[in-house]
């Protein structure tokens, strides 16, 4: 990467978000000092990629995709989706265990998963070209943490994209075959945990239809940093429901009409 001002910016991020991760915190994540938090989405998607290479995520085994619904905008107070990487270790296949006491407040979201058969380039995409890249679908458990405080607008929407947006892990369930013939827009998913309904959602509310938002993905700051997405990476396509944060160790079941179920294990 050619050295700019930019490039030192986006470094300094990443190094205070790396440390910050390595120092396994007790406490929220201070909003980043002025200097070091990127000043605009694009700065965030750049300190981002920053933040991959220290966590050897470059190239990620795929991305996740934020506040693709209307509630999870409001909730997350973001005026659209915004993308994270993926890294390839912290990916699991259903059923699936993990320490509770490896995260820092935890919580899980409800979400479509797919696995790209070819690459897609960055840049504007259609969602039929969106579609005609994947392999496989199947439902998903998504894991984050609520690194940031109760005041989300005081740390900022870019330096919640340059710290891969509540990103921690995720749980692959497995692969529906003929995922063609299934209306994924009217899917509808549902979450339990301990046993407990705590929420459900279509995979219409994904952007209008679960492709879109992968068409979104290809269109992003986070495509074009990474150098557009690739064949065999994986992609969360967004919460069909508000995260369910968590106070210790718990089951955790998804289900979607068509796709089948995933399930998680806190101990």
């Amino acid at each position: 990467m050619p050295h700019t001002d930019a490039t030192d910016a986006a470094e300094r991020a990443a190094a205070v978000l790396f440390e910050a991760r390595r120092a396994r915190p007790r406490a929220p994540l201070a909003p980043l000092p002025p200097g070091v938090a990127p000043a605009d989405e694009a700065a965030g998607y750049a300190a981002q990629h920053a933040l991959a290479r220290r966590l050897g995520a470059e190239p990620p085994a795929g991305f996740k995709i934020g506040a693709t619904t209307r509630q999870m905008q409001a909730y997350l107070g973001l005026a659209g989706p915004a993308a994270g990487f993926v890294s390839r270790q912290g990916l699991r296949a259903t059923p699936a265990e993990f320490r509770f006491a490896d995260f820092f407040q935890p919580g899980v979201e409800c979400e479509i998963g797919l696995r790209l058969g070819r690459d897609l380039p960055p840049g504007p995409c259609s969602r039929a070209t969106a579609e005609a890249a994947v392999a496989e679908v199947f439902p998903a458990i998504e894991i984050v943490e609520r690194r940031y405080g109760a005041d989300l607008a005081a740390f900022g929407t870019p330096s919640l994209i340059a710290d891969q947006v509540f990103h921690a892990a995720g749980v692959l369930g497995a692969p529906v075959p003929d995922w063609r013939a299934l209306d994924l827009g009217a899917t509808q998913g549902r979450m339990w945990v301990a046993d407990a309904l705590r929420g459900e959602g279509h995979g219409r509310d994904l952007l209008g239809h679960p492709m879109e938002a992968l068409a979104w993905l290809a269109g992003s700051g986070a495509a074009r940093v990474f150098g557009g997405l690739r064949a065999g990476q994986v992609v969360f396509l967004g919460s069909v429901t508000p995260p369910i944060w968590l106070e210790g160790p718990c089951t955790v079941r998804i289900a979607f009409d068509g796709l089948g179920m995933a399930d998680l294990r806190f101990v």
